[in-house]
């Protein structure tokens, strides 16, 4: 005779449905206010004052284009040089073998080139892209996310946690729904 364990789908967290900007911004604050730390927003359209809730005030963006520029300009520059005096020097008409305005135009395009590749490769990195599957996509009122409606997940992986009384906050904050998020 077998026993059949019945598996229980792992969770990912709990969201809330809210139909106003404010209203997310409010309980974003009170969900943080709480002692939450791993909380997410999602919303149709940027709002920065989610972000600020969220504690977001930090992107290492700027940091990665500035690191790229440099690099790109500096390398762009050394690659004339060294190819100019060393791998292939030709004087031509008595210029000098170091001719640095001629280097200005392509080290100016080589900081801009790589510091553009620099935000790309950065901004795929810095969220985790790509990222084909997320657990929230599990509930079906999420496509609502990129229309008009905003939502507010509490992950279960939060020191905080617990499943009954994250519920009951959530349910306090006056959402139009709380929803179960299953990994």
């Amino acid at each position: 005779m077998s026993m059949q364990i019945e598996e229980r789908p792992i969770l990912y967290g709990l969201m809330a449905e809210f139909d106003t900007p404010d209203d997310l911004i409010r309980a974003v604050e009170r969900v943080r206010a709480t002692g939450y730390r791993q909380v997410e927003a999602y919303t149709p359209y940027p709002i920065e004052e989610v972000s600020h809730a969220l504690g977001i005030h930090h992107s290492w963006m700027s940091l990665l284009v500035l690191i790229g520029g440099i690099l790109g300009g500096t390398g762009g520059y050394f690659l004339q040089y060294w190819i100019n005096l060393y791998a292939y020097p030709m004087n031509i008409g008595g210029r000098p073998m170091h001719s640095w305005p001629a280097f200005i135009i392509p080290t100016f395009e080589c900081t801009i080139l790589v510091a553009a590749l620099f935000a790309v490769f950065g901004m795929f990195a810095l969220n985790g892209l790509p990222q084909p599957y997320h657990p929230v996509f599990n509930v079906p009122r999420f496509a609502e996310a990129s229309r008009a409606h905003f939502f507010l997940v509490v992950k279960a992986a939060d020191p905080r946690f617990d499943r009954a009384a994250t519920e009951k906050l959530l349910a306090d904050l006056n959402p139009s729904e709380v929803a179960e998020i299953e990994v």
